[in-house]
């Protein structure tokens, strides 16, 4: 074989080494939508169905707008993330699954809908609830006092902001508790996410304590930073807490959690004063007392995020 052919082979064998790595969180935490993870098919979507026993409750369907009632459908402008969130464990021409995609069923079953459910990129859906092309969006949105400005939440779980490196890593070892931590480093993060808006707010702390100043690598789907990752384009990721941990327990991923460091609210989102947010809280509520929320919840492995009761507009976490 000649010297060119033995490389071609070397550059296929590379990228067939990377792909379950890279597919493992394509699609974006809230990012974008993506394509298969690979990571999914190495980690079996769980079998149990807590969302199958949800009925409709009539006093609850009862605090949906009439129009609503009538119809019986909600447009969801949903963000298909990595696991456990939202994912397409069998290919995009399958259904998703995911926490967030059981959570919004057992809503609407509560609340006697059907949904409409549209892919959308995370950076797009809060933007187009204003223009009313979507009913609610859903996408680990963490509840900010900026986003408050414009969107309101329903709460349904606690999860945040945390750090992941490549497994060997020697620049970065420990938990992040400040960022001047990164000061030096290359961070990958998501377009549009709290963590863009986070790094980019305090991007000054490192010229405060005389350091030489982090440097920020935004990207529009997961499988791109991860790439990144592991080509050493950039130092460290920040994403969602529980993505960031069910992605360091794949082998694949060949990621370190480094833990948490903000902890963030998260909630459907709707437009601002939109007449739909009382009955998702009574149904979230519903799902809580009855005991189908904790079942969700410990199917995906994010019991740790479980909230006691389900908030409007709940203030940011400082």
């Amino acid at each position: 074989m000649s010297v060119r052919g033995i490389r071609t082979r070397l550059r296929k064998a590379a990228t067939i080494a990377l792909l379950p790595v890279l597919a493992l969180t394509s699609c974006g935490s809230g990012d974008t939508s993506g394509t298969t993870p690979a990571g999914a098919q190495a980690s079996p979507v769980p079998t149990d169905d807590p969302v199958a026993g949800v009925r409709k409750v009539g006093s609850v369907a009862a605090l949906l707008p009439a129009d609503v009632r009538e119809s019986g459908t909600l447009r969801v402008g949903s963000s298909i993330g990595f696991p456990p969130g939202a994912y397409y464990p069998n290919g995009q021409d399958k259904p998703p699954a995911g926490q967030d995609i059981d959570l919004a069923d057992a809503v609407a079953k509560v609340l006697g809908v059907k949904l409409e459910r549209q892919d959308a990129s995370f950076e797009t859906i809060l933007p187009a609830l204003g223009s009313g092309k979507y009913d609610v969006g859903t996408g680990n949105f963490g509840v900010t006092t900026e986003r408050l400005k414009t969107v309101d939440f329903v709460t349904y779980i606690n999860d945040g902001q945390g750090f992941a490196v490549k497994k060997g890593n020697t620049a970065l070892k420990t938990k992040v508790t400040d960022l001047t931590q990164l000061c030096g480093l290359t961070i990958g993060t998501g377009a549009g996410t709290t963590f863009e808006a986070t790094l980019t707010a305090q991007k000054g702390v490192c010229a405060k304590a005389g350091k030489k100043p982090y440097d920020v690598k935004v990207y529009s789907e997961n499988g791109a930073t991860v790439t990144a990752l592991q080509q050493g384009r950039i130092d460290v990721i920040m994403s969602t807490i529980n993505g960031l941990r069910y992605q360091a327990a794949q082998p694949a991923s060949q990621t370190t959690f480094l833990g948490e460091y903000h902890r963030l609210d998260v909630g459907f989102a709707f437009k601002k004063g939109s007449p739909l947010t009382k009955a998702f809280q009574a149904a979230v509520n519903e799902l809580i007392k009855d005991g189908t929320y904790a079942r969700i919840l410990k199917k995906w492995g994010t019991s740790p995020s479980a909230i006691d009761t389900s908030r409007i507009n709940p203030p940011e976490h400082t």
